[in-house]
C-alpha cells in the first residue's frame, strides 16, 4: 500500500485536541479487524477435542484442520496491499467483513471436516487482510506523535478477541454441562462457539461505514478535496493543510508502486530490510505463542486438568495477554520499540524454559505433580506477558513503519505473510510434537526466544519518533 508522508513541521505532527477523539474512535474502528483477527484465531481453542471425537481423527489430521486457515491468512496478507491500493482500504475491510461472517456460518455448520476446512480458508483469508490493513491504515490516518499508541489498537484489539473468544467459548461449554459436544440451540456446543463470530463480523463492517478512507488513497485516486476534508478532521483545520496535501502529493509523485521485483537485491535474494522484516515475523511465531491461544485448553487436559478448569485457565491467560499490551501500549512510544523487544525475549525464554521444566516430570494418576503443575501454569502467564508486552506490539509497529517508501507496500506483504507461514508451521506441528515429547517441544520454543535477543541486538533499528520518510 502507498505510504503515509511526513507530516509538516508546522502543525500537523499532532492532532489538536478536539481532533484527537475522532482520530481514536477512526482507529479503534479499524481495529476491529484486530479483534476478529484475534477471536477467529483463537476461538478454535474450545472445538479442538470436539473436532476430534466429531471426526474421530488423530493429532496429525486435526492439525491440519486447525492450521489450515493461516494458509488463508498468508494469501490474505499477501494480496491486501495490493487489492487495497486499488479499491480502497475502506472497500478492503468490507471485503473482510463479509469473508468473516460467511466463515463463521460455514464453520458453525459443516457437512464434513473438509467442509469445516474450507470455511476456516475462507476466515483465514479474512483474518490475513485484516492483519495488514489495519495497521497500514491506522499508519496512513493517524498523526505521527500518535502513530506509535494509535497503532498498537490492532494488538489490543487482537489481544480482546482472543480474551472475548475464550470467555464465550467457556461461558457456552458451562451451559452445555461441561460437554463440548453438548447440545445449545440445537447444535453442538463447538459449533455454536464457531457461529457466534458473526456478532463481531457484522459490527466490523457496520463500523467500516463511519470512518473516512485514507487521504494517501484518495489523493492516489485524485480526490484532493475530499482528502483535505479528513486530514482537517484527523489533524485540525490549520493553515498549512494545503501544503499537507501538496506534500502528500509530491512525496507520491517520487514514489513507485512497489512491487516484488522491488525487494530484490543484497546477496540473499531480498534486500536486508526485507530480511530484517521476515525475521521480526518468525521469531514473534517460533517461540509458540499460538499454542497458548489454539491448543491451551487440550495442553492443560492432557496434563491431568479437567475441561472446564483448562478453559478457565486459557481465559485467565488471555487477561494477562490484555494486561500485557497495555503495558506495551503505554511504554511503546516512551522507551521505544527496540528495548521492550529485549525484555520481552528474556521474559519469554525464562517462561517457556520453566514450563519446558515442568513438562519433564511424569504424570503421576494422570496429572502432573502438584509443584510442577503450578509452575507451569504460572510460567505459561509469564511467557504470555512477556510475549504481550513486547512482540505482541512491537513486531505490528515495526512492521508499519521500518520499510522505506518505496517498498512498505510489498514488503510489509512479505513480512506478514512469513508470520502466517511461520504460524502455521508452530501450529500444524505441535500436536504431533507433544505427542513426541512435550517437554522437548518447549525446549525448542525457549531456544527461539534466546536467539531472539542478538537478532534484535545486531539487526533491529529504532523506529521510534521516526516519520516515515526517515526509513528510507
Amino acid at each position: 500500500m502507498t505510504s503515509t508522508t511526513q507530516a509538516p513541521q508546522s502543525g500537523a505532527r499532532t492532532a489538536h485536541p478536539e481532533h484527537l477523539g475522532h482520530v481514536i474512535f477512526i482507529a479503534a474502528a479499524a481495529a476491529m479487524g484486530g479483534f476478529l483477527f484475534g477471536y477467529d484465531s483463537s476461538v478454535i481453542n474450545g472445538a479442538v477435542e470436539a473436532i476430534r471425537g466429531r471426526y474421530d481423527v488423530g493429532s496429525a489430521a486435526l492439525a491440519q484442520v486447525i492450521a489450515i486457515a493461516l494458509i488463508g491468512c498468508a494469501i490474505g496478507a499477501a494480496t491486501a496491499g495490493r487489492i487495497a491500493d486499488r479499491i480502497g482500504r475502506i472497500r478492503c475491510m468490507q471485503i473482510a467483513a463479509v469473508l468473516f461472517t460467511v466463515s463463521a456460518v460455514g464453520s458453525a455448520l459443516p457437512f464434513a471436516l473438509w467442509d469445516l476446512a474450507l470455511w476456516r480458508v475462507v476466515g483465514g483469508f479474512a483474518i490475513g487482510m485484516a492483519s495488514v490493513i489495519g495497521p497500514a491504515y491506522i499508519a496512513e490516518v493517524a498523526p505521527p506523535a500518535y502513530r506509535g499508541r494509535l497503532g498498537s489498537f490492532q494488538q489490543a484489539a487482537i489481544v480482546v478477541g482472543i480474551a472475548i473468544s475464550q470467555l464465550v467459548n467457556w461461558g457456552l461449554l458451562n451451559a452445555a454441562g461441561g460437554d463440548q459436544r453438548g447440545k445449545l440451540m440445537g447444535l453442538e456446543a463447538w459449533q455454536v462457539m464457531l457461529g457466534v463470530m458473526v456478532v463481531p463480523a457484522v459490527l466490523y463492517g457496520l463500523l467500516s461505514f463511519a470512518i473516512p478512507e485514507s487521504p494517501r488513497f484518495l489523493i492516489s485516486v485524485g480526490k484532493h478535496d475530499r482528502a483535505r476534508q479528513i486530514l482537517a478532521e484527523v489533524e485540525g483545520d490549520h493553515a498549512g493543510l494545503d501544503g499537507r496535501v501538496r506534500e502528500i502529493e509530491t512525496a507520491m509523485k517520487r514514489e513507485e508502486k512497489s512491487s516484488f521485483r522491488d525487494l530484490l537485491g543484497g546477496g540473499f535474494f531480498f534486500k536486508p530490510i526485507v530480511w530484517i522484516g521476515i525475521g521480526l515475523s518468525v521469531f514473534q511465531q517460533f517461540v509458540g505463542i499460538n499454542v497458548a491461544f489454539y491448543y491451551s485448553s487440550t495442553l492443560w487436559q492432557s496434563v491431568g486438568v479437567d475441561p472446564t478448569d483448562s478453559f478457565f485457565y486459557s481465559f485467565t491467560t488471555s487477561i494477562i495477554n490484555i494486561v500485557g499490551t497495555v503495558i506495551a501500549m503505554i511504554f511503546v512510544d516512551r522507551v521505544g520499540r527496540k528495548p521492550l523487544a529485549l525484555i520481552g525475549s528474556v521474559g519469554m525464554a525464562v517462561g517457556l524454559a520453566l514450563e519446558a521444566w515442568a513438562f519433564s516430570y511424569d504424570l503421576v494418576g494422570g496429572k502432573l505433580p502438584a509443584t510442577q503443575g503450578w509452575v507451569a501454569l504460572i510460567a505459561a502467564h509469564v511467557f504470555v506477558l512477556f510475549f504481550a508486552l513486547s512482540w505482541g506490539v512491537v513486531v505490528w509497529v515495526m512492521l508499519g513503519e521500518m520499510f522505506p517508501n518505496k517498498i512498505r507496500a510489498a514488503a510489509l506483504g512479505v513480512a506478514a505473510a512469513a508470520q502466517w507461514i511461520a504460524n502455521w508451521a508452530i501450529t500444524a506441528s505441535f500436536p504431533s510434537l507433544a505427542d513426541w515429547n512435550l517437554s522437548a517441544t518447549y525446549i525448542i520454543y525457549t531456544v527461539f526466544a534466546a536467539l531472539s535477543i542478538p537478532f534484535v541486538l545486531k539487526f533491529v533499528k529504532e523506529t521510534k519518533g521516526k516519520s516515515l520518510e526517515e526509513m528510507g
